[in-house]
């Protein structure tokens, strides 16, 4: 599963739909996949404290798996980019979906559903 930005704001926001949900697919093994466009996307909020981010840092680094935008990732990103129009960081993310092969978890439909051989789930 390669979480979206807004997924993991929910999470982080304590949406009851989007932490039963991920803990559930944590504890039966499934691979809950972070883009590192997303992290640097969480991590760039300026209100946060020192200490507000260095816990978001550890609990990124303790609940998910980084992939990170190489070679690959970036050239399926750029294709992505070429076909649809859409924003990079919305490209690196699905891109990061389709070269590990797991479905995108989103609450952005808008902006993915264009994207061939993207599997697209919504929370």
């Amino acid at each position: 599963m390669t979480l979206d930005t807004n997924i993991l704001i929910a999470y982080l926001e304590g949406n009851q739909q989007v932490v039963q949900t991920l803990s559930f697919w944590k504890e039966r093994g499934y691979p809950l996949i972070l883009p590192a466009v997303v992290e640097s996307e969480v991590l760039s909020f300026s209100e946060w404290t020192g200490e507000e981010r260095r816990r978001t840092e550890f609990f990124l680094e303790t609940h998910f798996s980084s992939v990170a935008f190489d070679r690959t990732v970036a050239r399926i990103a750029a294709v992505i980019r070429r076909d649809t129009k859409i924003k990079f960081p919305d490209a690196a993310i699905a891109a990061t979906a389709l070269s590990t092969n797991t479905p995108l978890i989103t609450r952005n439909v808008r902006d993915f559903k264009r994207i061939a051989r993207l599997e697209i789930i919504t929370l």
